[in-house]
């Protein structure tokens, strides 16, 4: 995703890299710099637990052990997640209107359905 290397390039540029990671649902091509954590999923747009993510939580990741983890309750991100609007997709027709309603979540494959 080309879009992805604007904040990851940012980042780096700013010297934040060493202190800052990016977490996204979105893909990563060979170019990112710093660290970066994508292809969460469920995404948000379905109703991910990255939804819930607000500015100033407290993200662990451990590299090791390939873990991943916010600092909240089950109960808040719960709540959190019944309190957001529902996701309104600004594409309306077209192709990326067919692949909005076709193409499943990464996590089961982004396969093109019937």
């Amino acid at each position: 995703m080309v879009e992805m290397l604007w904040p990851t390039s940012l980042l780096c540029g700013m010297g934040a890299d060493k202190d800052v990671a990016l977490v996204t649902d979105g893909r990563f091509s060979g170019a990112t710099r710093g660290a970066a954590v994508g292809h969460i999923s469920p995404e948000a747009a379905c109703g991910g637990p990255i939804a819930a993510i607000q500015d100033g939580d407290i993200i662990a990741i451990d590299v090791a052990k390939q873990k991943l983890s916010v600092e909240l309750s089950a109960s808040e991100i719960g709540d959190r997640l019944k309190h957001l609007p529902p996701f309104e997709p600004k594409v309306k027709s077209g192709y990326l209107k067919r692949y909005l309603d076709k193409v499943t979540s990464a996590s089961k494959g982004a396969v093109l359905l019937d």
